[in-house]
């Protein structure tokens, strides 16, 4: 097989190949190497690629175990919402799914949703790996067990576990679809012109009782309405701000740009989690590539 065979083989699933690899790491940038890394070595192994089984599991299974090494090699850290993703992921890493029927393309957004990933996290690398396989790739049992080197029991024990750490809350796709386009841009407008007009009260009285806070790679998470308030008045809202909305990990979120030396600098991405019209959620990812978003590397008044 020459190059662009294997190019035509191998190209129309990458983009779903990056998703997993970004739901198992829970980083654009790592989830990238991932996948170059396992392209790499499929491409290494082409003559022992035994067709019958198929180009999709055999890929899976090269991915998985690359993935795998790099959670082994980092460790496993139980961390915050927020701080156990490094980055959001782009809407244009989504691409492939607009071929998908809406059912399975509703699917496929959920999971990559900041919460679901997030919690893939607290799982052993079993764990993660069976639930993502099974409930969102939807392999069966027995296929799964053959990628994993392991058995079926083991699988079926592994899924159940990682299906109570993980839950069943309402997802964002929901939360979404039920605002309706209206709702979102109100959402959206409301939260840009309270910032922008550096609005504390109008801010907070967006949130929802336990709403979170956070700005990965920095540790500190702020919690409730008070706590919230308290870190914008002591740092923030200092500042004058633009906000341009954006989407990220199939979710609302907004590009902030900070006024500094006579022009909007790029700040971070907020990654938006909504719990009706209420904000349940901010992960503010304050080493965003802007770029990746299309989004301008600097406004003017």
């Amino acid at each position: 097989m020459d190059e662009d065979a294997f190019g035509q083989l191998v190209g129309p699933l990458r983009g779903e190949l990056h998703a997993h690899c970004y739901r198992m790491l829970g980083s654009d940038h790592d989830a990238e190497d991932a996948v170059q890394e396992t392209l790499l070595r499929a491409w290494n192994a082409v003559d022992r690629f035994e067709e019958r089984g198929g180009v999709r599991p055999w890929l899976y299974k090269i991915a998985t175990n690359r993935c795998l090494t790099l959670i082994e090699r980092r460790g496993r850290q139980a961390l915050p919402v927020g701080d156990a993703v490094s980055e959001a992921l782009p809407e244009y890493r989504m691409d492939w799914t607009a071929s998908l029927d809406p059912s399975e393309r509703v699917v496929a957004l959920e999971s990559v949703e900041l919460a679901f990933v997030a919690s893939l996290q607290q799982l052993s690398p079993l764990q993660r790996e069976v639930l993502l396989l099974r409930d969102v790739l939807a392999f069966a049992a027995r296929e799964v067990a053959e990628l994993l080197d392991t058995t079926v029991a083991a699988v079926n024990s592994a899924l159940q576990r990682a299906r109570q750490v993980v839950g069943n809350e309402s997802t964002q796709q929901e939360v979404l679809a039920t605002l309706g386009e209206d709702g979102q841009r109100e959402v959206a407008r409301r939260y840009m012109a309270a910032w922008e007009a550096r609005d504390v009260d109008a801010i907070v009285a967006m949130l929802t009782d336990d709403a979170k806070y956070s700005m990965p790679p920095l540790p500190e998470l702020f919690i409730g309405r008070d706590g919230i308030r308290g870190f914008l008045l002591d740092g923030p809202l200092h500042d004058e701000w633009r906000f341009v909305p954006a989407r990220a990990n199939g979710q609302l979120a907004f590009a902030t740009y900070r006024w500094v030396d006579g022009r909007f600098e790029p700040c971070g991405l907020d990654v938006v989690t909504l719990r009706g019209s209420e904000i349940a959620s901010v992960v503010s990812f304050l080493e965003a590539d802007f770029a990746a978003y299309g989004l301008p590397s600097e406004l003017s008044r």
